[in-house]
Formats: structure tokens, sequence, C-alpha cells
């Protein structure tokens, strides 16, 4: 039986269930580490905030929460291990980096100088997933990879280098950032050329961009994609929701139900100061959080025909194929 590292240890796979396949329960912007003396952590309050939202997602089925927050960006796999002891709900946590103009890129771009970092990135990786993080024991079920608005960098590529290395020596499941709806093929492209298993890669955040070709392109090279940004409108380039729904209807009718997984990339906990947006983007982002889904998504879904065994698909049964590794049938 195959199986996934969760923040509590590895779990056969058919185990995984209901799963939301992209969700933050904490989130920072590089730089929040500066930012202490007004945005300080507070891991009591934070938890027990945590403990509810989880709760919240375990009274929709949900079994399984992927959190790929990446390394840079206020990754914390104990924080995330108590919030699974304390509620039962699976957790799996990545090792990897975020896009180039969001992420931490200082350490290794000097190390890039020196000509170390693509060796340095291999051996992040592979030491985090066999061993564990920074001698926590936790491992990471994913790599976390992104890219750009309309480019994959130099920087970038280092990641998606050594991330297809590494995978073809673990088999652990590569799951993207894609920028603002752009580079879904190309990233799937590239990783294929460097010898990844499009079973096991999702394409993430690819709900951005509302041309149904665009997904087809990237699907029919055999790989996953991620309608994973519900709720979120308007800014970072995002469409309205109803036109993520009319994508993905074209979709399902098109017989591609066993390629796409669900979710919100919601930010649940802040670290830093948490953003004050003023009341019209209050307003547009009002169903940002992980319960927007189930109580309305999927009502609109099935109203417009979607079947359950189509959403079955979506919201788990898509995430144990992922896992599992099994081949996609191309269209």
């Amino acid at each position: 039986m195959k199986t996934v590292e969760t923040v509590t240890g590895p779990i056969p796979v058919n185990r995984i269930g209901k799963t939301l396949i992209h969700e933050h329960f904490i989130f920072g912007y590089p730089g929040f580490h500066g930012d202490v003396t007004l945005g300080a952590f507070n891991e009591e309050e934070a938890l027990e905030a945590a403990i509810g939202i989880a709760r919240q997602m375990q009274s929709y089925g949900v079994q399984t929460v992927v959190d790929p927050t990446p390394n840079e960006c206020g990754r914390n796999p104990l924080f995330l291990q108590k919030i699974s002891e304390s509620t039962g709900l699976q957790i799996i946590c990545a090792t990897g980096y975020y896009y180039e103009g969001e992420g931490a890129t200082p350490y290794f771009k000097f190390r890039q100088g020196l000509g170390t970092a693509e060796e340095d990135i291999y051996q992040m990786f592979m030491t985090e997933i066999t061993e564990g993080i920074a001698g926590t024991g936790i491992k990471p079920g994913i790599i976390k990879l992104a890219s750009s608005k309309d480019e994959i960098t130099e920087y970038e590529k280092m990641f998606f280098r050594a991330a297809a290395r590494v995978q073809q020596e673990t088999e652990i499941v590569i799951l993207t950032h894609t920028q603002e709806g752009t580079m879904g093929p190309e990233q799937a492209r590239m990783l294929i050329d460097l010898g990844a298993d499009p079973n096991k890669i999702i394409i993430g955040h690819m709900c951005g961009n509302t041309n149904p070709e665009y997904h087809k392109e990237v699907m029919d090279q055999g790989v996953r994609i991620g309608f994973d940004r519900f709720g979120i409108q308007v800014l970072v380039g995002a469409p309205l929701d109803q036109e993520r729904i009319t994508t993905l209807l074209s979709l399902l009718e098109e017989g591609y139900e066993d390629q796409i997984l669900l979710a919100h990339d919601s930010v649940n906990i802040w670290m830093g100061r948490p953003p004050v947006m003023n009341e019209q983007v209050t307003k547009i982002m009002e169903n940002w959080h992980p319960s927007h889904i189930f109580e309305n998504i999927l009502p609109d879904l099935r109203e417009k025909g979607v079947t359950e065994q189509q959403i079955a698909k979506m919201l788990g049964e898509n995430a144990i194929s992922l896992f599992t590794g099994s081949a996609v049938k191309v269209l």
C-alpha cells in the first residue's frame, strides 16, 4: 500500500478521503520576520483559531488538507502537527520556495552566484523529504514550486530542475503555483522534459485563467490541475468565481473531471500584521474562506448539472490518484 507523509506521519494513500488540495493555515510574505514589534506571533491564539478552522473544514467531511506554504513564507510543521493532533485532520505540508517576485530570493541568489545553488536546493529537498524538516522528524508530502507572471525565471528554474531530479528518486508529488493564470503549459512541459512523472504533478491556480483551451493544453500533457482559488476575486488578477465556474463547467462537459482538484488557497492566519482591506475589497473577498466551496460553489455546480460523482472526484478521488501516481487517461 502506497503511503503519503502527513505532519503526524505516513498514512495509506487510500485514507486521504475528502481533500482540499491547497490551503494555508499560516502564511507570511517574506519580511514579516522584521515586523515582530507590531506583528508578533501569538502561538496560543493562532492555534486556537486554526483548530476552529480545521474543525469547520471537518464539518463538511474534509479529512485531508494540503498546506503548501513555502519554506520562506512562514512554514511551520510543528504548528500544523499541533492542529492535526488536536482535531484528527490530516495535513500534508511542503518543502519548496515561492516565486521570485514575492519570495525570499537573496539567499539562493547569492549561492547561485557562487555556483552551488542548484545542488544546495537539491540537498535541501532530499534531506527534508528523507529525514524531516529542521530536526522535527516531520516530512513533507509534496514539493512546492512557483513561477512568475508570463515567465519562469532563471532563479525559479533552479527549483524546477532540482524538484524533477528529486521526484525521480523519491516519487514525491510536485504542486505548483502559477501567477495570474500564466505559465501552466510551460511548467508542465518543463517538468516532464526534466524527467518528472506527469501523474504526480498538479499545476496550481489554473483557475486564474478563464480560457478552456489553456487548461486543456496543460491537462493533455497528463498532469492534474488545481481550481484552487475560489473566493479570490479581482485581486492578483483573479477572475470572478462565476467566470471560474463557467470555465470549469466547460472542462467537465468535455470529460476532464479526473484531472481537476478544488480548493480556495485561503490564508487563515497571517504572519506579521494581518492585511487591512478597504470596504470595497473586503466585500469582493468576503467568500475567501475554506467553507466557501461547500456553502456556495457546490450548490451552484449541482444546480448547473454537475454530478455527485464528479464532485467526489474533484474533492478526494483525484487527490488519491495524484498521490498514488495513477495514470491520467488523456482525452
